[in-house]
């Protein structure tokens, strides 16, 4: 809860310091590489797109050329905006970890470690569910 507080009890117990000598500028180190490599990634926006690819090819009709465009283009900049982002500045060493490394030492997360399979699957899971999904109601669609 909030309390009021009397401008003379902050005077009487506020005390003046000089101001501490300013240090040299040290440069912020961020790492922006999200930690998996980038084909899991790439794989991930590949899927998504294969998905609307299926669902514009299985109802291909004139109205639906602006709705998948559109949802193309945010897919892009789902994936694109990230990637760039992660390039940006301040410049510092953390890269993308590489495919090897990635099938060697897996990764760790809230939950615990993950070998480069589990991961890979946790990641995939959904897209590949989705693009399954678009073969399911393309296959539906053309039956009935």
């Amino acid at each position: 809860m909030s309390q009021r507080i009397i401008a003379a009890e902050i005077s009487e117990k506020a005390r003046i310091v000089e101001a501490p000598v300013a240090a040299e500028h040290q440069p912020t180190i961020v790492d922006r590489t999200f930690e998996l490599p980038s084909a899991l990634y790439m794989a991930s926006a590949g899927l998504f797109l294969a998905f609307l690819g299926v669902m514009f090819i299985g109802f291909s009709t004139p109205g639906l050329i602006i709705p998948m465009a559109i949802f193309t283009i945010f897919i892009v900049g789902f994936y694109g905006l990230p990637s760039v982002w992660a390039t940006m500045k301040p410049d510092n060493a953390q890269k993308p970890m590489t495919m090897g490394v990635f099938a060697r030492d897996g990764i760790m997360t809230n939950t615990g470690h993950l070998s480069a399979r589990e991961a890979s699957v946790q990641m995939l899971i959904l897209p590949v569910l989705i693009l399954l999904w678009a073969f399911a109601v393309v296959t539906i669609a053309a039956i009935v």
